[in-house]
């Protein structure tokens, strides 16, 4: 029975680091909550805080300021030794799954691991869960004896998803998970999570540049633009009404192929290169690359809008 108040929380919380004697914004005023067994999908260029955030989220990195309230617990005032234990329901998948793996380690060693730290089950329990969990993802026994270097991305990436099975999470923060891997793998594995999700009960944060593999999986979707949430919406409402110009500009990026010639879209491209976050621009962070920026986006901050019920976006245009 799912509970009334959101798995997920995060009010407020920023993050900078100091880079050449200079702040870098990495991260700025985030705010966003996720119900249990649902996805949020957190899209951008690269360079955006993405994958900060997703880490932010495990407390594998410390915010400087805000909340993060995971299943009614405030993140920031757990101690390490609680943390541990708390961290088997929050699992993370690497964009590089290759780099995820220990080379020296077998499959079946990298699996059985995190049981092992947290002493779950005993051996012949152990073996019995790493050979369920490669079943479930597609593998054949024999993969166990494998090492790394002897498995196609693919098949490193199902054990990267076997792995953060392991220890039965509530939420997985999905890093990139298929931009490593060739387009017909990528299909595959998409639809692997979703069916483990389904199967599970699992809560997703799918972070990703793909927006069409984004708009499949999401519930609901966060535009980040250097560092910031630019908008947030239900993933049918942001695909049927982005409202952002910067979010307009991604959706038209994707190839699509249109139904008739008269369908046929222009598909455009953002002008410039994302600022540095060591040195963002004043005002609206967007305004330098934005067809419509005018005087006020130049010299004032926007503020978080309404558009509709669960729609937000931040921006002078938005009415």
């Amino acid at each position: 029975m799912l509970s009334n108040s959101p798995l997920l929380q995060v009010e407020n919380v920023s993050k900078t680091f100091r880079v050449q004697g200079k702040k870098l914004h990495a991260i700025e005023n985030v705010s966003f909550t996720l119900e249990a067994e649902k996805t949020l999908g957190i899209v951008g260029e690269s360079g955006s805080g993405k994958s900060t955030l997703g880490r932010m989220v495990l407390r594998l990195l410390e915010s400087d300021k805000g909340k993060i309230i995971f299943d009614g617990m405030d993140l920031s005032k757990i101690k390490k030794k609680h943390l541990r234990e708390l961290r088997q329901q929050m699992q993370i998948i690497f964009q590089d799954p290759k780099a995820s793996l220990n080379p020296r380690m077998t499959v079946y060693d990298a699996i059985e691991d995190a049981m092992v730290i947290h002493k779950i089950g005993t051996k012949a329990s152990r073996r019995a869960r790493v050979l369920e969990l490669l079943e479930r993802v597609g593998l054949p026994d024999e993969v166990q004896y494998a090492y790394p270097h002897e498995l196609s991305g693919g098949q490193l990436q199902r054990v990267g998803i076997a792995r953060a099975l392991s220890l039965n999470p509530k939420m997985i923060i999905c890093d990139e998970p298929v931009s490593a891997l060739d387009v017909s793998i990528q299909v595959q594995v998409i639809q692997l999570l979703k069916d483990l999700q389904k199967e599970f009960n699992l809560t997703y944060i799918f972070i990703s540049h793909n927006l069409a593999v984004v708009e499949y999986l999401s519930d609901e979707i966060a535009v980040l633009y250097l560092g910031e949430v630019v908008e947030q919406a239900p993933a049918h409402e942001l695909f049927k009404k982005p409202t952002h110009p910067y979010t307009q500009v991604l959706l038209s990026s994707i190839l699509k192929i249109p139904e008739s010639p008269e369908k046929k879209q222009k598909m455009t491209s953002i002008q410039g290169e994302i600022p540095s976050p060591l040195n963002p621009p004043n005002g609206c962070t967007f305004h330098p690359r934005c067809p419509f920026a005018t005087e006020i986006c130049v010299s004032v901050k926007p503020e978080q809008r309404k558009v509709s019920e669960g729609h937000f976006a931040v921006c002078h245009l938005v009415e």
